[in-house]
């Protein structure tokens, strides 16, 4: 909101002066872990947290993903292997999900896994509406914070942070 103000000025040729409400960048996180369960994301350094996060997960919020289209979000241990600057939800992080375990058992069961699942934002041009998916359970499987809060992880989140998913 602070970037879209600080340009509206500058359009209008207004003078900007940096706001004493500017967030400071977290330190770097080394690590992720989601609770299903309590609907958090926390990010850690060193063991320790740095922050938490109240998220929205897949609209079947409870079990392990089993297959592609089942609206569960995964459980496990997973990887942050990219950030998608051009994603349809403002921006996001791809977890690395299927792992080999989970391709096994959906092989096992003659369906596919399924993919694509990331930590995001919400939908593009859905920003200003998001007290409306507040609490809400709404993705096909992703972990979904707000706009603001997606921007405030992608910095903190290098490539390579391992994510474990609780139930």
């Amino acid at each position: 909101m602070h970037l879209i103000k600080t340009s509206l000025c500058a359009a209008l040729g207004a003078v900007v002066v940096s706001s004493a409400h500017a967030k400071e960048s977290l330190p770097t996180a080394d690590a992720i872990e989601v609770f299903k369960a309590r609907h958090e994301l926390v990010l850690l350094r060193e063991g320790k947290p740095i922050k938490t996060y109240r998220v929205s997960l897949g609209i079947r919020s409870k079990g392990q993903k089993q297959q592609q289209g089942d609206h569960h979000t995964p459980e496990g241990r997973y990887v942050i292997d990219y950030h998608n600057y051009a994603s349809a939800f403002h921006l996001s992080l791809h977890i690395s999900y299927p792992s080999a375990a989970d391709r096994k058992q959906a092989a096992a069961r003659h369906v596919p896994p399924g993919g694509d699942i990331m930590i995001h934002g919400l939908p593009n041009g859905m920003g200003a509406l998001a007290i409306l998916f507040l609490g809400v359970d709404w993705t096909d499987g992703c972990i979904a914070v707000n706009d603001e809060e997606i921007e405030e992880i992608a910095q903190a989140v290098p490539d390579g942070t391992p994510i474990v998913i609780h139930p």
